[in-house]
């Protein structure tokens, strides 16, 4: 069974409990340290059911790396959507990154971490992985594009660049604030590439 048909069938009980379980070991244990003896027996299920279902350890893998890239998506575009200006959807990524990284990221980005353990080159795991850090480049390009940054490229990359290192800092070092002093450097960086800060608003 391909990731692709997995997609396309609608998730059992039996089945969302395996991929609820598997997001939680693969993120916390690791991938390649979880068997599925161990996801069928803290599922609660047989190993014929996971197989049944997602075909093979590699196409969970896959579902467990998308699902997770959905929930950072469904948060990223909650933040962003209710700032009002280009300018404003830029940090609001940043506030997106607090909130998720206090909820969701203990152990870091489960992207990376993910594309450190499957050294297959060709897993499609690793798509998934880098897919989801080309869409939040591509997102900051947009929003500093439309906030008038003249080199949005160059930009959006140095912005990119500011969550990984937060990610990092907050989960490697501790720093709780990382995120909070990422979206202060992503002002100046505006800034300096010509995007004015907004005047306040007045009552």
């Amino acid at each position: 069974m391909t990731a692709s048909a997995t997609e396309a069938r609608p998730l059992t009980p039996a089945a969302r409990r395996v991929l609820d379980v598997a997001g939680q070991l693969f993120y916390t244990r690791g991938i390649n340290t979880v068997g599925m003896e161990l996801l069928a027996e803290e599922a609660g299920v047989t190993k014929k059911t996971i197989y049944d279902r997602f075909g093979s350890k590699q196409d969970l893998v896959v579902a467990y790396l998308r699902a997770r890239d959905e929930r950072w998506q469904d948060c990223l575009d909650r933040h962003v959507a209710v700032a009002g200006t280009p300018r404003a959807r830029v940090l609001a990524t940043f506030d997106a990154l607090y909130a998720w990284m206090d909820g969701e990221n203990p152990r870091g980005c489960a992207m990376v971490n993910a594309y450190a353990e499957l050294s297959d080159p060709d897993h499609p795991g690793r798509e998934v992985a880098v897919g989801q850090k080309l869409r939040l480049r591509a997102l900051l390009a947009d929003l500093v594009e439309q906030a008038g940054a003249a080199a949005p490229g160059r930009l959006a990359e140095a912005l990119a660049m500011l969550h990984e290192g937060a990610v990092v800092a907050c989960s490697v070092l501790g720093d709780t604030d990382a995120t909070r002093t990422a979206r202060d450097a992503a002002e100046t960086l505006m800034g300096a590439h010509g995007i004015a800060a907004e005047a306040p608003s007045q009552v």
